[in-house]
């Protein structure tokens, strides 16, 4: 595979996995949930959020080499978790809006 189609393939990922926590009535995708509160499905999101991180940096490692991954500062994390907001934005209109 190329560059070009690992970066979409991670993209179009991160757009399912932001939007999984409103699509489903499953808790953590494993226990049934009579109601699911708006609180599990932020923790839920967050959490999910975190594992496209690690998808990511695996990721980079992989396309980069070992030992080549760029050190990043709070700014980066910031711009990624706002990124993953919004697509996680058809998800949540979806669920709360429509």
């Amino acid at each position: 595979m190329t560059t070009l189609s690992y970066q979409i393939a991670f993209l179009v990922l991160a757009g399912v996995l932001a939007n999984l926590p409103w699509l489903n009535q499953r808790c953590f995708f494993i226990l049934e949930c009579e109601t699911k509160y708006v609180w599990v499905r932020l923790f839920e999101w967050l959490v999910l959020y975190l594992v496209v991180g690690v998808l990511a940096y695996a990721l980079e490692r992989r396309i980069m080499g070992v030992g080549n991954v760029h050190s990043q500062d709070w700014e980066f994390y910031a711009i990624t978790f706002f990124v993953f907001a919004v697509f996680a934005l058809p998800g949540f209109i979806y669920r709360h809006i429509r």
